[in-house]
């Protein structure tokens, strides 16, 4: 699924080419993918609308429209954003198209469904961007915030994952950023010294951050809104690597499901401690 750094990455590549532009007319060729309103009064109300920027919050594309409104689209596992001319032949997974002003249109591909597409009016984009977690590269979410907002007893991998409490980091980032900060996945968040959520806190913001300069992580079927690939996955240290040689330490990396998602991580760099009491 995309995250922060591929979802950012799509957001400036469109912010770039369609601010000012104007939507001419909207098709939905599966009705699912648009959660709200339904699928004709989307289609009625994205028509004829100038775009005014494309942003990101969390993990959903926020394309702005005049008079407030908000269009915002979540990826999920497969879904593809991508810009072309408007008499490029569809794709077997089109599920949205936007026809735009240029001769080109904005075409949401999505092979699996999942993906979704939502016109929130006026307040109503406030009102769900507050019900999201924070943002992780946000200047005001230092090390001190951070501890706050995760330091329960959950397991921390889970806490980075769940999006009412950081929004964007997903499976990639929330690995890579743990094995940094040498915090097992399955540590109870609470349990975490100072300096520990200062490690992480670095971690987190530094392999996000690396992930935007590199334009996202290609390690399946994310593409850029050109139909590039990413290239972080080129420096990847542990995720999807279970059995290969720790890059610090060599012993081999080891796979765990935790939160309900499959962990990579070193057993030797990332010690889970002995529960409180243990002899």
């Amino acid at each position: 699924m995309p995250e922060l750094p591929e979802v950012e990455t799509v957001a400036r590549d469109l912010d770039a080419r369609l601010c000012g532009r104007r939507t001419l007319g909207v098709t939905v060729l599966w009705p699912r993918t648009v959660q709200r309103p339904a699928a004709d009064a989307f289609c009625a109300a994205a028509t004829g609308r100038t775009i005014e920027r494309v942003t990101r919050r969390g993990k959903f594309v926020v394309i702005a429209l005049d008079r407030s409104d908000r269009l915002l689209v979540h990826l999920r596992m497969t879904g593809r954003l991508l810009l072309e001319p408007a008499d490029a032949p569809a794709g077997p997974h089109t599920r949205v198209v936007l026809a735009l002003d240029r001769g080109e249109r904005l075409r949401f591909d999505d092979a699996r469904k999942f993906g979704r597409m939502l016109l929130l009016r006026g307040d109503e984009f406030a009102t769900f961007s507050a019900e999201l977690g924070a943002e992780p590269l946000d200047e005001a979410l230092d090390a001190a915030a951070l501890a706050r907002r995760l330091g329960r007893r959950a397991r921390i991998k889970a806490l980075l994952l769940d999006q009412r409490c950081l929004a964007g980091v997903g499976n990639i980032y929330a690995d890579e950023a743990l094995f940094r900060a040498g915090i097992h996945p399955a540590r109870a968040a609470n349990t975490l010294a100072r300096a520990e959520w200062q490690a992480l806190h670095t971690a987190l913001r530094s392999v996000l951050a690396a992930g935007v300069d590199y334009r996202g992580t290609s390690t399946s079927t994310y593409l850029d809104a050109l139909g590039q690939p990413g290239r972080f996955q080129e420096r990847l240290l542990v995720y999807r690597r279970a059995g290969q040689p720790c890059p610090r330490c060599a012993a081999a990396l080891a796979r765990a499901v935790v939160a309900g998602r499959t962990s990579t991580f070193c057993p030797c760099c990332q010690r889970l401690p002995a529960p409180s009491g243990a002899r």
